[in-house]
């Protein structure tokens, strides 16, 4: 990725082995994993196992999830950016966008500007067609950041036994016919 990954507050950069401990921190909380499944991890290996995860998306995908790093502290956030996910909804294969912070850097903005960075990254850089998204309706906090994001709310499908909405945005920049 040639363009600099970064906004006014965060950079972004491939998560790294060495960020285990503080993807640990993430997923072993109760609450980041509320509209997760609530099944947070309960060992760092669990941890280390998602990080190998996300970097073979790297390989295999040329995206995956990237680590958003605080530029006033250097420190890790969480996660954001894009993958290619498949047989959600009855789709096959599309591109989400998607994000986890640690819950001290909840309610921050955060959240949103990682988003809008990645949706024009993905229209502008990898001229994606179509970016999707998806949250449990109860989860009203990450259905206004998708909605104020740009990506428009389309349908609701059942997952694992919890309504979930679809969103869904078009490429501007493509004629999307």
């Amino acid at each position: 990725m040639s363009t600099p990954l970064e906004t006014s507050r965060l950079y972004f950069r491939e998560l790294q082995p060495s960020d285990d401990e503080a993807m640990f921190e993430l997923d072993a909380n109760p609450n980041v994993h509320r509209y997760l499944g609530n099944k947070p991890v309960t060992t760092i290996d669990e941890s280390r196992a998602m990080i190998q995860n996300i970097r073979q998306q790297y390989i295999d995908n040329g995206i995956g999830r990237m680590a958003a790093i605080l530029k006033e502290t250097n420190e890790f956030i969480g996660w954001v950016g894009l993958k290619l996910q498949s047989n959600v909804n009855g789709r096959d294969q599309y591109y989400d966008i998607g994000y986890r912070l640690l819950e001290k850097h909840w309610a921050k903005g955060y959240a949103t500007e990682a988003n809008f960075f990645f949706r024009d990254y993905a229209f502008n850089h990898l001229n994606i067609k179509v970016l999707n998204a998806t949250a449990l309706t109860a989860n009203k906090a990450s259905c206004h950041i998708l909605e104020k994001t740009g990506l428009i709310f389309t349908e609701t499908f059942d997952y694992n036994g919890e309504e979930c909405r679809w969103f869904e945005m078009l490429n501007p920049n493509l004629n999307n016919k």
